[in-house]
């Protein structure tokens, strides 16, 4: 497996579990992005956007990462570009860091969907703030590693059908849940008493399990 960290313009918080997350893949920065290499103790090496919001005073090992160049005036985001150059070397696992936040609501919403058609697609993509995750949810049963009273949400981006949640507070069972529901929002990992861990199985439709495994203090 071939794992890439794409370091995005979103807010982002080092913790243990993101620095094994990023441990020994490759880096690219996508604009912004860059100043999360001094955060994570990475150096990028591609650096790719229009540059229009580059980090002052950067060192001299990332002022000198090469860089690919876009107008301003592209029909792609920065983040996307960064993705496609990736995915060009190699990429079967992306962890794109920074993907929550920011300025812009509209890149971190477009963060979502196009890792849910990566994921489609065969890339693993892990979304992360350091403090939030977000993974797709493919149709079948996975499992995840979560700490017991994880918080964690069910983003549906379309209507779900066949949705089983175990290892959690409030189960499910073989469900629907209409597009727009707020019925998956805000439950809790709660181990069961052999211990088994979050599993979440999914029979129809686009969603995306998003997960606060190092909640901030204020939440």
């Amino acid at each position: 497996m071939s794992t890439f960290t794409i370091l995005l313009g979103g807010d982002l918080i080092r913790t243990p579990r993101l620095d094994r997350q990023v441990e020994g893949s490759r880096v690219i920065a996508a604009d912004a992005g860059i100043g999360h290499a001094r955060l994570l103790g990475l150096v990028p090496e591609l650096w790719v956007g229009d540059f229009d919001s580059v980090p002052a005073d950067l060192p001299a090992d990332l002022a000198s990462v090469p860089r690919q160049t876009f107008p301003a005036e592209k029909d792609k985001t920065d983040g996307e570009l960064a993705i496609a150059a990736a995915l060009e070397r190699g990429a079967t696992r992306l962890v794109l860091a920074g993907a929550f936040g920011g300025k812009r609501a509209d890149h971190a919403f477009l963060h979502l969907a196009l890792a849910l058609r990566l994921a489609e697609a065969g890339t693993e993509v892990l979304l992360t703030s350091g403090a939030q995750e977000g993974v797709p949810l493919l149709l079948g049963k996975a499992g995840f590693d979560y700490a017991d009273g994880t918080l964690f949400s069910i983003l549906g981006f379309s209507e779900l059908a066949g949705l089983t949640v175990t290892g959690a507070k409030w189960p499910l069972n073989q469900v629907e849940v209409a597009f727009g529901s707020s019925l998956t929002i805000s439950n809790e990992v709660k181990f069961d008493k052999t211990g088994r861990r979050l599993e979440i199985a999914l029979g129809h439709g686009r969603a995306l399990l998003l997960a606060h495994p190092h909640p901030l203090p204020e939440s």
